[in-house]
């Protein structure tokens, strides 16, 4: 891609914050975007370069957006396969297996499903960030099952709305030790930063944490276990996994919040995104996308039955 400017210039009558400014004047882009090209030195105010999100601009000043390629060094794209269960012009459904990690990170440099997914479509680079193109929501390494993932800016804004107005309805599978209180139910408990191990999350007071709301549903019981379909209304971090432990029967084989040993054989905890149901850009239906255990997982079911 050629490098290439967006002038601008802000007719406001009264001062207002460069980013706040920019959301408006480039719908195109999302925010997230637009403060990482700030910050990255990528735009200037009256030809000086601005480094500050907030700063305030005033009547008649010329704002000028330069794009540069946006893929940065070191996120690679690799040729992973990919299971696609549906693509357009807007985005990507992915199944993703367990073991794959969304996005690069500490320990985890390459592999990953964004460098998958770049090497797949590689005009997603920069969309709603450059350092996790795509993202609109994630899942942990060992949690197989249906991934979002944006093509373009307008696509990625669109689909952060869906979340955010929790218009997404979002099903997994998992299997748990032992049964919760009831048949069916309803886990209203905020979630946040253990503060005694940092690297788990925990149910807390809500001035710790952040309201989170799981659903789950009993779709068969067994003499130790119990499969469970949860439907996550909000979407914090590890959040299925700490409200399944805190009813006191946490995910199969999830060594954080459950048993250090697994009571099954299994080598990664049982829980599998199932469903996915979605408006898409342009839409007014709803499409539904959906993808079964996958062959570990269901084998594990099968010893059980």
């Amino acid at each position: 891609m050629n490098d290439r400017s967006i002038v601008l210039r802000y007719e406001g009558g009264e001062s207002q914050r460069l980013d706040k400014y920019l959301v408006s004047a480039l719908p195109d882009f999302s925010r997230t975007r637009l403060q990482t090209l700030i910050r990255e030195g990528q735009v200037s105010v009256d030809g000086k370069v601005v480094l500050k999100c907030g700063t305030m601009l005033e009547q008649g000043q010329e704002v000028r957006v330069l794009l540069l390629p946006s893929q940065p060094a070191g996120l690679v794209p690799e040729s992973i396969p990919l299971d696609i269960v549906f693509e357009n012009d807007d985005l990507i459904v992915v199944n993703k297996p367990a073991g794959m990690v969304v996005h690069p990170s500490a320990g985890h440099a390459a592999g990953t499903l964004v460098q998958a997914v770049l090497a797949h479509a590689p005009e997603i680079a920069g969309v709603g960030g450059v350092l996790r193109p795509g993202v609109v929501h994630r899942l942990d390494k060992d949690t197989s099952g249906l991934i979002l993932v944006a093509k373009n800016d307008v696509a990625h804004r669109w689909l952060q709305d869906q979340f955010r107005l929790r218009r997404v309805e979002k099903e997994y599978l998992a299997l748990v030790d032992g049964h919760p209180p009831t048949r069916s139910g309803r886990v209203e408990a905020p979630v946040g930063r253990d503060a005694l191990h940092r690297q788990r999350m925990a149910v807390t007071s809500i001035t710790k944490g952040r309201q989170a709301v799981s659903e789950y549903h009993t779709l068969e019981s067994f003499a130790q276990h119990t499969l469970l379909l949860v439907r996550p209304l909000t979407g914090r971090t590890h959040q299925i996994r700490v409200h399944m432990a805190f009813l006191g029967c946490p995910i199969v084989g999830d060594t954080l919040y459950g048993r250090r040993k697994p009571s099954l054989p299994i080598t990664r905890h049982f829980l599998h995104a199932t469903r996915l149901k979605i408006f898409l850009r342009g839409e007014k239906a709803s499409r539904i996308f959906e993808t079964p255990l996958p062959a570990d997982l269901a084998s594990l079911l099968d010893n059980l039955r």
